[in-house]
């Protein structure tokens, strides 16, 4: 698979998708000023102190900056920017700070509005700017795009090793390595990971219900039963989170309908690896990457969602694989409408069975651990490629150094955004020495 993307890098919007980015941007802003959802998972467990009057809105919203602005200055914006697909870090983190931030519930929409404005229309200048540059470091990202392809492929494998051990880990990695080179060999066209993510995917689900299934019958046969306490307070604070979902069911659905149709759309890749799979035009495999990654997701969405009272803008994130495939944007809005009330309503009713299957609930720790060490290692070595593609040795130590420095320092960047960011700071640098005479750049 070629690392140049078969759709290239250009942000050029349509009219309608312009206005929908905009709209979209507008009311994830007025939902998030409201408390009803963010899309940051981990801003979500501090909304409950807000929702209950127990700290400030302007806290809050410093809470949100602080768990936010590296993803998207450091990966919203360079992934945008390298595949000309936009992403949830660059579109739907920003309008969860500024709609927390705006103190009257007329101005979240607004400032939502400007930013999506900012996004249609900043980001393609930014662009070509960076394209004519001496040395254009927009193009060299795009060698991101093979090692994120690939080692994302292999985050079953490291969930089944750490969740059940050596053997089934060794077992799944022989398996989707025989899956990979035989989908290259006999599938050319398709992504060579589609096969192998779902064989591994369902492999750590069926060994983890199996697990389930035996525990409960040992307990069953050994006489131990669960004992429901119906004043707990942790089941009465559930309920009152999914009531409050229920009472804004049509706004949800207004939000999944927006969701669905901007994935449908093809101009937006819901995670790193998804992003080049739209870029190259390849949206079933791209669906079926969203769709292995739900499985470790919905555990940690659920759970927030119930204990803070507040759910994630993208949902379960269902709406992004359907949407990749909905023919037109009228059955993605209808579709998106459905899929987000059917989760809203079932809030309550998988909180009680993700309860009763720990290992499945586990797997979905595992899963996204998982998830972040494929991408982080991948973003890594695809920014030193990049790194090498636009300067060389020179560049390979700029970018090196100065992801080596953010982690000596503390890292002030998140580690996941560090690489990205090195490469756009050393971008300009190598530029930098290009005007002094110091510098010449590699030849394409």
């Amino acid at each position: 698979m070629s690392s140049t993307l078969a759709a290239g890098a250009g942000l050029d919007f349509t009219l309608a998708q312009q206005l929908t980015v905009i709209a979209l941007c507008a009311l994830t802003a007025y939902i998030s000023h409201m408390a009803l959802a963010v899309f940051n998972d981990g801003v979500r467990p501090f909304l409950l102190d807000f929702i209950q009057g127990r700290t400030t809105r302007s806290a809050t919203t410093a809470v949100s900056f602080g768990l936010s602005a590296g993803f998207i200055f450091g990966l919203g914006a360079p992934m945008a920017l390298s595949t000309g697909v936009l992403n949830p870090w660059l579109v739907f983190l920003p309008t969860d700070i500024l709609g927390m931030l705006a103190p009257k519930k007329w101005l979240a929409p607004i400032l939502g509005g400007a930013w999506g404005a900012v996004v249609v229309f900043g980001l393609n200048g930014a662009n070509d700017v960076a394209h004519d540059l001496p040395v254009d470091f927009i193009t060299a990202m795009q060698q991101m795009s093979t090692p994120i392809l690939f080692l994302f492929t292999l985050f079953p494998v490291l969930a089944i090793t750490k969740q059940f051990g050596r053997k089934w880990g060794g077992l799944a990695g022989g398996l989707e390595l025989a899956l990979v080179v035989l989908t290259m060999k006999l599938w050319p066209k398709m992504f060579a990971g589609a096969l192998a993510m779902a064989v591994g995917v369902l492999m750590l689900i069926a060994l983890a219900v199996a697990k389930d299934m035996k525990q409960r019958k040992a307990d069953k046969a050994a006489g131990v039963t669960a004992i429901v306490l119906d004043d707990d307070p942790m089941a009465s604070l559930f309920s009152a989170s999914a009531a409050r979902l229920r009472r804004h069911l049509p706004l949800f659905m207004v939000l999944g309908a927006g969701v669905c149709v901007l994935a449908q759309m093809h101009i937006f890749g819901g995670g790193e690896a998804t992003s080049f799979l739209i870029a190259k035009g390849q949206y079933a495999e791209a669906a079926q990457v969203d769709f292995y990654r739900v499985f470790g997701f919905i555990p940690l969405i659920a759970t927030t969602a119930l204990a803070s009272g507040a759910y994630g803008i993208a949902g379960f994130t269902l709406v992004y694989p359907i949407g990749y495939l909905m023919p037109n944007p009228f059955l993605a809005a209808i579709v998106g409408a459905i899929v987000f009330a059917l989760e809203v309503l079932a809030l309550s009713s998988i909180g009680k069975v993700l309860g009763k299957l720990p290992s499945v609930r586990d797997s979905s720790e595992y899963l996204r651990s998982a998830i972040g060490d494929t991408l982080q290692l991948a973003i890594l070595f695809g920014s030193l490629m990049a790194a090498n593609a636009m300067g060389g040795g020179l560049g390979i130590l700029v970018v090196g150094g100065l992801y080596l420095l953010n982690d000596a320092m503390g890292r002030p960047v998140v580690r996941m955004a560090a690489a990205p960011t090195a490469v756009i700071v050393g971008g300009i640098l190598l530029n930098v020495l290009y005007w002094l005479d110091l510098f010449t750049p590699i030849k394409s």
